[in-house]
């Protein structure tokens, strides 16, 4: 019997951009009496069927863009003999559809990191519970990644995850829901340890994965002064401290080593934070930027945000103080008409982001918006391929549309290739050639024009056309690219890096459950207590 890990894809490039964290960490999760798992990233390379043999135990990931594929592997490898645990955010949201579509024995709902490793025992002595209730996990609960497993020559970024949750509540986003509002935090000793497993290893790249490095605005801290509220004040300024303690000590890791995160607009108002930021070799972040119109900002719960000139003077002042930024717009709201396409690309060349990614609007499981849209829909059904369309995500790709909920304005075909026409402006290779200046050698302008290129290829070109011609020729010249870029990525291994000495910190934390109460029976399972 062998334990295998899949993280289930429909495109694979050969390279992968940013690991998935997941599968190492679960890895780490996986009891040594169960010896290494078997990592498959199907990003990387598809699943081989006959890796599998009767008696093994598949666990399978998934979200919501990548459930059918996930499903597809869960009743290949049934047929084959293995058992079937099924994880991630769409099982956490739907946790009765790998049973029904995916040969699933099991599902673990919420964290992961210790409901797994029960999953594995469970399954051993023939006593497998159907739910498993992972919860959200503290903090310091959070496990380190299995690096020895990965293939070094197929990842260009690792991920380290430092904090869980958002306390945000933007209205097309789950995380809040799923992951709570609540930031949970590692302590910054073991992600540095952590990181610097990675550098030995010869990762210099790595994406800080959170739902939001930025958890703790100025704002809150003003609030909580205003309203005398002293605990939460206190607790605030916890947070905030262990941040700036974290980018302190990246900041004593080797210069070659590059961070990436994600943070939210109001960071730019924090030039503190900001500064802590690039004294860290945090180089860049993901930042919501979504809409360009306080009409657009306010249709998304996300009205905190600035818009017009002053969204140009908050992105450059990211640039100012040494973060660039990937800034994320989406299109097909309510209140966008043919002219914000346009006005959208203008100002993300006006305000000199580094990279960009325009989504059209998608209404993900567990947020705001889908629940607002599947109501909508209860009332009269639209259905693709006898499929409902608020279960977009069971709909074959081939078929699928791209839009999902109708526009007062526009058509979805009209929604589609314009945004695909402001990824290509974004993208012209002059464009792409004059933001290249934010690094010095020829070398490193060279490889920016080929990430650029790669980028817009992996998210654009194999994202939003339907058309299959196009998304072969995308996916062929994305793997292309993607051999190219990774040598650069590579670095030499730094085994003689050694890790700090670190003062004990005293516990003020309740102890973590008993993996027992981490099992959720259903009706219709016996009552055995869990190991």
């Amino acid at each position: 019997m062998r334990v295998h890990l899949v993280n289930p894809s429909d495109n694979s490039f050969g390279t992968a951009v940013i690991t998935p964290r997941w599968l190492f960490v679960l890895a780490a999760a996986t009891p040594s009496f169960f010896g290494d798992p078997v990592l498959v990233d199907e990003s990387l390379e598809p699943l081989d069927p006959e890796t599998i043999q009767p008696g093994d135990i598949v666990g399978i990931s998934v979200h919501t863009g990548n459930a059918l594929r996930g499903y597809q592997v869960g009743r290949l490898v049934s047929a084959r003999g293995a058992t079937v645990v099924y994880g991630g955010i769409h099982a956490t949201l739907f946790p009765e559809e790998p049973f029904e579509l995916g040969a699933a024995t099991a599902v673990v709902k919420g964290d992961g990191d210790l409901a797994w490793g029960q999953v594995l025992w469970d399954l051993h002595g023939n006593r497998a519970h159907r739910i498993y209730e992972g919860g959200r996990i503290e903090g310091d609960q959070f496990l380190a990644a299995r690096w020895d497993l990965m293939r070094t020559d197929k990842y260009m970024w690792a991920s380290v995850q430092t904090i869980r949750g958002c306390p945000k509540h933007c209205s097309f986003c789950s995380v809040w829901r799923t992951d709570g509002q609540k930031p949970r935090q590692r302590s910054f000793e073991r992600v540095i340890d952590e990181i610097i497993d990675l550098r030995r290893k010869g990762i210099r790249f790595i994406a800080l994965a959170d739902d939001n490095f930025y958890p703790v605005t100025l704002t809150d801290l003003r609030l909580a002064r205003e309203q005398g509220n002293t605990e939460k004040l206190e607790s605030l300024l916890a947070v905030r401290q262990e941040r700036f303690s974290l980018m302190a000590e990246l900041a004593r890791l080797p210069r070659d080593m590059v961070f990436f995160t994600q943070i939210t607009m109001e960071s730019a108002e924090d030039t503190e934070f900001l500064d802590a930021m690039r004294l860290a070799n945090i180089k860049g972040a993901l930042v919501g930027v979504e809409a360009v119109t306080p009409e657009g900002l306010k249709a998304v719960y996300k009205d905190f945000n600035f818009s017009g000139d002053r969204l140009v003077e908050q992105l450059q002042t990211f640039r100012r103080h040494g973060v660039h930024v990937l800034g994320s717009f989406i299109f097909g709201l309510p209140t966008d008409r043919p002219a914000t396409f346009t006005a959208t690309v203008d100002l993300a060349l006006k305000a000199g982001i580094t990279f960009a990614q325009f989504v059209m609007m998608t209404p993900f499981p567990g947020t705001v918006d889908f629940n607002r849209w599947e109501k909508e829909q209860s009332l009269n059904p639209t259905l693709v391929d006898g499929i409902p369309v608020t279960r977009y995500w069971l709909i074959p790709t081939a078929i699928r549309p791209k839009m999902f909920t109708p526009h007062p304005t526009m058509s979805s075909e009209e929604i589609k290739e314009r945004t695909q026409g402001v990824w290509d402006r974004f993208y012209a290779f002059g464009d792409i050639w004059q933001r290249s200046a934010c690094v010095k050698s020829l070398k490193s302008r060279i490889a920016f024009m080929l990430l650029s290129r790669l980028y817009r290829q992996m998210y654009a070109g194999t994202g939003i056309s339907t058309d299959s011609a196009r998304r072969r020729k995308a996916k062929s010249s994305a793997r292309w690219i993607a051999q190219q870029v990774r040598k650069i990525f590579q670095a030499k291994p730094m085994p003689e890096l050694l890790y700090p000495t670190w003062e004990p910190r005293p516990q003020t934390r309740l102890q973590p459950r008993p993996l027992h109460q981490l099992i959720q029976l259903t009706n219709d399972t016996p009552s055995t207590p869990g190991r």
